[in-house]
């Protein structure tokens, strides 16, 4: 079972052709790795969430959310603080902005004494978004990572500047994990905003020199690249269709990255033996899985026969 660690809350969609006076509000249960751990189960994999989940009316509805969506809720923190909230616009193309209202709420509030005891069930975690630079919650995820062990861990560090607008923090929190990480996903987009004077090639070496076996970088509409440990180079060009919205899309792809690398074998093994064929059958795998999710509105992930429809 995959432990994904990280926050959870309401995605609250602004329609921005009402009134500017007047707000409609269409509210989705969402945070990268809540969206991630449920993508994970909906592929057919086994996932649990690790995460601090309120009390109240909105962390009630999240963690219910879970339990029907077959996620794991073993591991998440209660407590009485409020639930983020994240208000969502899109532009033209589709492409989500977003304020979060989170300081002091239960996903950011999670302590290294909160930690529970991870148990032999979990062979694999994922990290990713503000929980890695949000204190106390990013120090007590980074001393889980550091205690994997043998265990699988990828990161994506999805950046949320409207959360830590400190690019140096966001940098020094990626570089460590890069030593813990067996996988690291990044979009161009974040790689870009977080290293303006490097290319993704000289990028991905100094994360395979920290360690990782495998870094995935994804472009919106342009090819994604990976790099191996053991020299592999795979480019893959995403399937044409349709795109109501790109919110959830990189979940999508990290949680079918994710889940094809477990369907085969342990994550580990999977990730560090990694054929050319096999690269590309999960950098396809995992573009098929976002297309599905750009093509409806919302972080509304596949399921495992529809990618496998598109896959024919």
């Amino acid at each position: 079972m995959y432990l994904v660690c990280g926050e959870a809350l309401f995605d609250v969609f602004l329609d921005s052709e009402e009134d500017p006076g007047t707000l409609r509000l269409d509210a989705r249960a969402g945070g990268s790795p809540f969206n991630v751990a449920i993508g994970i189960a909906r592929l057919g994999g086994r996932a649990g969430l690790l995460t601090g989940i309120s009390t109240d009316l909105l962390g009630c509805r999240l963690a219910k959310v879970l339990e029907r969506e077959s996620v794991s809720t073993d591991y998440l923190v209660r407590s009485g603080r409020r639930t983020t909230l994240s208000l969502v616009a899109l532009d033209e193309a589709g492409h989500p902005d977003y304020v979060f209202y989170g300081l002091g709420s239960a996903d950011c509030s999670v302590s290294k004494e909160d930690l529970p005891a991870v148990g032999a069930e979990v062979t694999g975690f994922h990290f990713g978004s503000y929980s890695l630079v949000v204190l106390p919650v990013a120090d007590a995820f980074a001393t889980l990572a550091a205690a994997a062990g043998e265990r699988f861990v990828s990161v994506d560090p999805n950046v949320r500047p409207t959360v830590e607008p400190d690019l140096d923090i966001w940098r020094t929190r990626v570089a460590e994990y890069a030593t813990y990480a067996d996988l690291v996903k990044i979009s161009a987009e974040d790689l870009a905003f977080l290293y303006p004077n490097a290319r993704a090639e000289s990028k991905a070496v100094d994360w395979l020199d920290a360690g990782v076996h495998v870094v995935v970088v994804t472009d919106g509409r342009n090819d994604v690249r990976a790099w191996t440990k053991s020299g592999l180079e795979s480019r893959v060009h995403p399937p044409v269709s349709e795109v109501v919205d790109t919110v959830g899309a990189g979940d999508s792809f990290q949680s079918a990255l994710l889940a094809r690398l477990a369907s085969r074998d342990d994550p580990k093994t999977a990730v560090t033996s990694l054929d050319a064929e096999r690269l590309d059958d999960l950098l396809n795998y995992a573009l098929q899985a976002a297309s599905i999710t750009c093509s409806r509105r919302g972080a509304d992930l596949p399921r495992r026969d529809e990618v496998a429809d598109r896959l024919g």
